[in-house]
């Protein structure tokens, strides 16, 4: 991102709203074919690359290999490269990238170049979210790749074509959607010398569509995702502040929070047109209990989303008489894979547990129950290294004043050896086609961890993402044959780190 802004000031942009929203922008090129004649597609193609603001550089990338850049004398928006005829040498899947600032863009979108008949399927997207919902202008997004083709779009189980688009001058049509309801849709890129349609790859009715698919009409938009921030996630005192975070499924949209029914007015900020961040200070007992978010188009004519899945606040004004939290088994070594159980014992009942963990890194709230006697029963499987930590709990009541105790004395538990080791393997049997992505899986035992990947011989990781479920997917996007070869995964809870696990090999296809 600094480098993108560090160029748009280069050019002398000032940082106005029109500014503000470039920065957002994809600063990844886009690629298509030309074709010399549309009757003879492959006979003389030329691929053109058009980078988003003037550039001194291009280069184009085939099955995943780069070619040698192009150096130009002057800056331009665009370069073309020209196959010719298309044959064994030049048949494949290209994208291509422009020079940002002395580095290189991210790659652009995917162009097929089969030589063969009939052309590549399109690919079918959504704008702005995959699903319909009242009130929303969803359309439905094709590009196929090659200039000037025409674009039909049918809904899938349906023979008949909804609509056709011409695209002289551009590789993609976007079609309105019309007649929300249930289905799939689909669409066809046929070329004036391919009469026949039914030629073409078709999916029945509860098949997986292949082109792209369309959700199923929603009354009111997915909910979003509320989280605590971490320093925030503890048991709280009265007069601290928390921040919470709400993340929604699209972009430009107004959001709200609210504890049971009522809507907060509190400060908000965003860094992001997905996401918003409520912060709520001066916190007072009564402010406990169950906190949900939503959000609504900015047009206040559509509905509502539905609501987050709840996010508890815990306070405790440490008033009432301290708990006391017992391990069993008394050990506070366990080996790893093993069962603890926290037991945490009030000298009432009708009241609220909160175990509470404390490690190198953060104090958060482990688990909350409400059971009818006076004593709550945590119970932690399959424990690891990032079990480990001090151990406490506390108590509130269940109504008002909603006092609450001080917290017990700490129960320290530490699991030696590593975090167990994840399990990797392809999203798919087989040797990938050069050009393609490779999706690895790789699951483990622990949330709210990083998972890596990593090639043998390595030892920086190639990908890396968080993930609040013990699994997450990693990509390696547009392989090459430069890719073949063994990989692993391992995901790290700081400081934590896990084994490598077993390798899975990676062929490409043609080597």
């Amino acid at each position: 991102m600094s480098a993108w802004v560090a160029l748009l000031l280069l050019w002398g942009l000032a940082l106005s709203r029109v500014t503000e929203e470039a920065l957002f922008l994809d600063p990844r090129p886009n690629l298509w074919a030309e074709a010399q004649s549309l009757l003879e597609p492959w006979a003389n193609v030329t691929l053109t690359c058009q980078s988003r603001l003037p550039t001194l550089a291009f280069q184009l990338l085939r099955d995943g290999v780069a070619q040698d850049p192009v150096r130009l004398a002057s800056p331009a928006l665009e370069h073309r490269f020209p196959l010719g005829a298309v044959t064994s040498d030049t048949r494949g899947l290209y994208r291509c990238r422009s020079g940002l600032n002395s580095r290189w863009t991210g790659l652009s979108n995917l162009v097929e170049v089969t030589g063969s008949e009939p052309l590549p399927p399109p690919l079918l997207s959504t704008k702005p979210v995959p699903w319909i919902t009242p009130g929303l202008n969803t359309e439905l997004l094709c590009h196929g790749g090659l200039h000037g083709v025409t674009f039909l779009l049918r809904r899938e189980g349906d023979d008949q074509f909804l609509e056709v688009v011409e695209a002289p001058e551009d590789t993609k049509a976007i079609f309105p959607v019309k007649r929300p309801g249930g289905g799939t849709w689909r669409t066809e890129l046929p070329l004036p010398r391919f009469p026949t349609l039914n030629s073409l790859p078709r999916t029945g009715p509860g098949k997986q569509c292949p082109h792209g698919c369309l959700a199923l009409m929603m009354a009111r938009p997915p909910p979003p995702t509320l989280t605590i921030k971490t320093d925030s996630a503890a048991v709280l005192s009265p007069g601290s502040g928390v921040s919470f975070t709400c993340v929604a499924t699209l972009e430009g949209v107004h959001f709200q929070l609210r504890r049971g029914e009522e809507v907060l007015m509190v400060p908000r900020a965003s860094t992001s047109p997905d996401r918003i961040f409520f912060q709520l200070n001066n916190l007072t007992l009564e402010d406990r209990g169950f906190y949900t978010c939503s959000y609504q188009l900015r047009d206040n004519l559509t509905p509502w989303s539905l609501d987050s899945a709840p996010v508890e606040l815990v306070l405790s004004d440490g008033t009432l008489p301290a708990p006391e939290l017992s391990a069993e088994p008394a050990a506070l070594s366990p080996a790893p894979g093993s069962v603890v159980q926290l037991r945490c014992r009030a000298p009432r009942s009708g009241v609220r547990f909160a175990l509470v963990r404390k490690d190198a890194r953060e104090h958060r709230v482990h688990g909350l129950l409400s059971p009818e006697g006076t004593e709550a029963l945590f119970e932690l499987r399959d424990v690891s290294g990032a079990h480990s930590g001090n151990y406490s709990c506390v108590y509130t009541d269940l109504a008002p004043p909603f006092s609450g105790s001080a917290p017990s004395a700490s129960v320290e538990l530490r699991v030696d050896g590593p975090l167990p080791r994840p399990q990797l393997r392809p999203r798919r049997i087989g040797a990938v086609t050069p050009g393609r992505d490779a999706v690895f899986h790789c699951e483990g035992r622990v949330p709210d961890v990083i998972f890596e990947l990593l090639r043998a011989g390595k030892a920086e990781p190639l990908e890396k993402v968080w993930s609040h479920h013990p699994s997450a997917d990693l990509v390696l996007t547009y392989v090459g044959p430069q890719h073949a070869g063994k990989y692993s995964c391992r995901y790290r809870s700081y400081p934590l780190l896990s084994e490598l696990s077993d390798p899975v090999e990676l062929q490409v296809a043609g080597e």
